[in-house]
């Protein structure tokens, strides 16, 4: 079934149509999710919650043809929301108990990844966005400034001071 067609028909109340919807981007809605989250119970947590906040929604889409667009913008949004809930809970450090722990030896290729996840951390909330939708999400600057809501030139300067950033956090091994 065309995916317009899907569309209209969940806007009229198919919930079917509306399951088969989101059944068609749940993959892509995860990777997003994970990418952000890097947490599978926390990325399954916030396609639910996106889902039911694009159900509510749906009547608002005016164009079809980007429920792509519109899901993974929804998917982000909770995403930045779980992420600032997050924060709120983390522990200053300084109150931790820090008793000396053993810590498994890693292999080069996991300390590499955990590295470069501290790097994009680090970086700002937009940054951090746009280096995951194009580098992990393998989105093109029109498709991430669509999912975004901003002009291409502010996603392409967002991307470049984005690597700027991991290229000074990181060193110039990198």
């Amino acid at each position: 079934m065309k995916l317009e067609k899907l569309v209209a028909e969940a806007q009229r109340g198919d919930d079917e149509a509306f399951y088969q919807l989101i059944y068609l981007h749940k993959d892509k809605l995860y990777k997003v999710a994970y990418a952000f989250l890097r947490n599978e119970a926390d990325s399954l947590e916030a396609i639910q919650e996106a889902t039911c906040r694009a159900y509510l929604k749906l009547s608002q889409l005016r164009q079809p043809e980007y429920i792509s667009t519109w899901l993974t913008r929804i998917v982000i949004h909770v995403c930045m929301d779980e992420q600032k809930r997050k924060k709120r809970w983390i522990l200053d450090s300084s109150h931790l108990d820090h008793r000396e722990r053993k810590e498994p030896l890693m292999s080069d290729q996991a300390a590499t990844r955990l590295h470069l996840e501290d790097a994009l951390a680090r970086l700002a909330p937009l940054h951090r966005h746009v280096i995951i939708l194009k580098y992990f999400e393998d989105l093109t600057i029109r498709e991430i400034a669509a999912v975004l809501g901003h002009p291409e030139g502010t996603i392409k300067t967002w991307l470049h001071k984005a690597l700027g950033a991991l290229r000074n956090d990181l060193g110039k091994e990198w």
